[in-house]
């Protein structure tokens, strides 16, 4: 597990921050406690990886700036994946996600 600071911001307001965090296949998932669940809102979309499971979406509104499906995460993974389940990840064309 990396350690040291990661963030994911959209529009300049902070949506998730942490100092403990993963990395697969690129991209960064945040533990479930460190995103701030008021610009979070589940949707029905769903997508299935081979190896990962089943990932529900996230819509982010940050002011009149709303990103459909931005996020995601797997609320139950396969054993290869435990160390992501219930991580939250952001599509990097739609949320800036940054780590030092």
């Amino acid at each position: 597990m990396p350690s040291g600071p990661a963030k994911a911001v959209v529009n300049g307001t902070t949506v998730a921050e942490t100092d403990t965090y993963e990395v697969v296949e690129g991209n960064v998932y945040f533990p479930p406690s460190s995103i701030k669940s008021e610009f979070f809102s589940k949707t029905d979309h769903s997508t299935h990886c081979p190896w990962k499971g089943d990932a529900s979406y996230y819509t982010l509104k940050v002011g009149d700036k709303e990103l459909e499906n931005a996020a995601w995460y797997y609320p139950e993974t396969k054993e290869k994946a435990n160390n992501i389940k219930g991580y939250v990840a952001f599509y990097k064309g739609k949320v800036e996600v940054a780590t030092n």
